[in-house]
C-alpha cells in the first residue's frame, strides 16, 4: 500500500509499505478515507527526530472504514465507518476507568517513560504505524475506534480522532469562571478550535498570532484577535482589554516551536542533527524548548488565573519563571486529549446541522496521499494560506 512516511528531518516521501492485517484478537484494519496533518506532526518533521527510524508511517488523525477486525472486537464490524483517537487505549484499565485514556496502563510505554501509544509517532510512543496512509491497523480495537454515520462528508467527523477533543479539554483545564475571558496563543487548528469552543461555552476568547489568515478565520468565527506582529507587549494589550488585569485564564496553543526563542531554536536543532543514540537522551534529559510563547501565557493571564497547555513541550530543562507562577497564585493543567472523554460533550456539537463548532470552516488544503510532502511544507512554513491540510488516500 501506499504510506506517507519519515526519511530524515524536514523529509518525507509516499513509500509503498506492507499492508497491515490483524495481528492480535482486539485488532481491527480500516481502510483510510481521511487523514490530516497535525502542527504535533511538525514536531516529528524536525524537532523529534532523534525518535525516528527512515520508513516509520506518519500520522494520527484518520477515519476510514473497517476492513476487518480481531475476534475480541465486537462493537465495531467490517464496513462501519469510524474515526481513531489519536491515542491508544484499552478502556478497562485503572486509568482508563477515571476517563484518562491518554496514561492507560495497558498500553503505557514504559521503557520510554510516556504515556499511552499514538499513532505515527515513532520510538517516543510506542513506534505504531501512523494512519498518513490507504491501510490502518487499530490495536485496542475493542475499545478505539468510535462509531460515525453514513452520509456526511469525513471533515464533519475527521477532527473527534483529535482537534475537537484537544481544544474541548484545553478549554475544561483552563477553569475559566462563567462568561468569563481567556487568551489563546497560538491560531492554528488547535487554537481555533479553543477559541470556538471557549465562545460555545458563553465565554470570551481572545486569539492571538501573527499570520493574518490565522487571525481571519479566528475573527469570523466570533473571536476577538491580537495581532503579534502590530508590536508591543501582548500582555499589555491584553490587560488594555481587561480592566488592567489579564484574561481569567489562558491556553497555550503553541507549544515547543514558538517564534521568538532563539537559544531554544537552536538548541533544537542541534540535538536533531546529532545520531540518534546521542540526540534521544538529550531530547529526554536536557531538552529545552521554545519558551516565548510560555512566558507570555504567564504574564498575560490575571493573578489566580489557569494556564492551560494544549501545546506539546518535550524539554526537561526548560527555565521555568517559579518565583512568578507563586507570586502570582497560578494554576496550570496540561496533557495529551482524552479523546473518548469528550466524544459524548463533542458528537451532538459535530452532527448539529447548525454546526454551531463551526467545523467546516477549518479546513482550507485538500490534497491527495501523493502530495503530502507538499503538504507538510506548506504547513510548516504556513505558506499559501494554509492552516489545516487534509489528506486523501
Amino acid at each position: 500500500m501506499k504510506a506517507l512516511t519519515w526519511q530524515g528531518p524536514r523529509t518525507v516521501e509516499v513509500s509503498d509499505v506492507p499492508t497491515p492485517r490483524i495481528e492480535r484478537p482486539t485488532d481491527a484494519v480500516v481502510r483510510v478515507t481521511s487523514t490530516a496533518i497535525c502542527g504535533s506532526d511538525l514536531h516529528l518533521y524536525e524537532v523529534l527526530t532523534p525518535f525516528m527510524t527512515a520508513g516509520d508511517v506518519l500520522g494520527h488523525e484518520a477515519m476510514g472504514v473497517v476492513e476487518d477486525v480481531g475476534s475480541e472486537v465486537e462493537h465495531v464490524r467490517a464496513g462501519d465507518r469510524v474515526v481513531m483517537p489519536f491515542n491508544i487505549a484499552c478502556g478497562s484499565c485503572w486509568m482508563c476507568d477515571r476517563g484518562l485514556f491518554a496514561q492507560c496502563e495497558t498500553t503505557q510505554n514504559r521503557d520510554q517513560g510516556t504515556g499511552a501509544p499514538l499513532f505515527g509517532y515513532g520510538q517516543l510512543y510506542g513506534s505504531v504505524p501512523g494512519g498518513q496512509a490507504e491501510y490502518l491497523r487499530v490495536p485496542q480495537a475493542q475499545f478505539g475506534p468510535i462509531k460515525v454515520s453514513e452520509g456526511p462528508p469525513d471533515e464533519q467527523y475527521l477532527f473527534l480522532s483529535d482537534v475537537l477533543p484537544t481544544a474541548w479539554q484545553a478549554v475544561e483545564y483552563a477553569n475559566v469562571p462563567d462568561g468569563g475571558s481567556v487568551a489563546v496563543f497560538g491560531l492554528g487548528p488547535i487554537g481555533q478550535m479553543c477559541c470556538r469552543v471557549a465562545r460555545h461555552h458563553g465565554l470570551r476568547p481572545l486569539g492571538i498570532d501573527l499570520v493574518g489568515e490565522r487571525l481571519e478565520m479566528a475573527r469570523r468565527n466570533g473571536s476577538e484577535v491580537l495581532d503579534v506582529s502590530a508590536g508591543g507587549s501582548i500582555a499589555d494589550r491584553v490587560r488594555e482589554r481587561t480592566d488592567g488585569r489579564g484574561t481569567d485564564s489562558v491556553i497555550d496553543a503553541v507549544g515547543m516551536e514558538a517564534h521568538g526563542s532563539p537559544f531554544g531554536e537552536l538548541a533544537q536543532k542541534m540535538a536533531s542533527a546529532l545520531p540518534a543514540e546521542v540526540s534521544a537522551p538529550m531530547m529526554k534529559n536536557a531538552g529545552v524548548d521554545r519558551l516565548s510563547v510560555l512566558h507570555e501565557c504567564i504574564d498575560t493571564v490575571r493573578r489566580g488565573g489557569t494556564i492551560s497547555l494544549s501545546g506539546v513541550y518535550g524539554g526537561m530543562a526548560d527555565p521555568m519563571p517559579m518565583l512568578t507562577l507563586f507570586d502570582k497564585g497560578l494554576a496550570v493543567r496540561m496533557g495529551q486529549a482524552h479523546v473518548k472523554h469528550w466524544i459524548g460533550d463533542l458528537m451532538p456539537l459535530v452532527e448539529d446541522p447548525a454546526d454551531p463548532l463551526g467545523v467546516g470552516d477549518l479546513t482550507t488544503h485538500t490534497l491527495p496521499l501523493d502530495e503530502a510532502p507538499h503538504g507538510y511544507d506548506i504547513f510548516q512554513k504556513k505558506a499559501d494560506n494554509a492552516i489545516k491540510v487534509v489528506l486523501r488516500p
